[in-house]
């Protein structure tokens, strides 16, 4: 089982928030399946997924998706996801 708790930021404050639960091992294959899940969850557009953010999902537990990561303009600073352990 694993968690990832998602933020969206403006300003420096939450706006929204979830915690996405799966029952099943946490597989970085399937990353981009969660992060559609969390986006749906949130109702917000979901990110472009680079390599970069898997990296430092990996090592650092957490990434952040900017403005710029977005193909439309998301309407917030920041979209945070860390991993709960």
């Amino acid at each position: 089982m694993f968690r990832i708790w998602a933020k969206v930021m403006q300003e420096d404050h939450i706006t929204k928030q979830t915690v996405y639960a799966r029952e099943e091992t946490f597989s970085y294959a399937k990353f981009f399946d969660y992060l559609t899940d969390i986006c749906g969850e949130l109702d917000i557009p979901t990110p472009v997924l680079l390599k970069p953010h898997i990296f430092n999902y990996a090592k650092f537990n957490h990434v952040i998706f900017r403005p710029s990561d977005f193909m439309e303009d998301p309407g917030f600073d920041k979209l945070a996801l860390e991993n709960i352990l």
